[in-house]
């Protein structure tokens, strides 16, 4: 069994997932992100497949990018040019070659949290 990425969204605010999310995975080397992947999340507030799958998997250094700011927009919990939070980097490593990484957002228009999860 080889390593994989997954991720999810979770409207606290509204207590439900959150649908629509765009998210971006980058590895990072140094100074450079490299753009691996781009989804957006489903009704469950998940990603249809693993953003980084099996056959793809290395370990490293990555970062997921939440493009937040749209979708609180969207569900009218944000508006204007500046939010409180907009784009949400998360950056982390993964160093176990055959693990499962799950990495949730739990977010409002003025909070976020994340974690390993499982």
């Amino acid at each position: 069994m080889s390593g994989y990425l997954t991720t999810h969204v979770l409207d606290t605010a509204r207590g439900c997932p959150a649908e629509g999310v765009r998210i971006a995975l980058y590895r990072v080397t140094g100074d450079t992100r490299e753009r691996l992947a781009e989804t957006v999340t489903n009704a469950d507030g998940r990603t249809d497949a693993p953003i980084l799958p099996a056959e793809r998997f290395e370990t490293g250094t990555f970062e997921l990018v939440f493009f937040a700011g749209d979708y609180l927009r969207a569900t009218g919990q944000a508006e204007g040019d500046i939010l409180f939070l907009d784009e949400v980097p998360i950056r982390f490593g993964m160093s176990e070659a055959e693990a499962h990484y799950h990495v949730p957002l739990l977010l409002s228009a003025y909070g976020m949290s994340t974690y390993r999860g499982s």
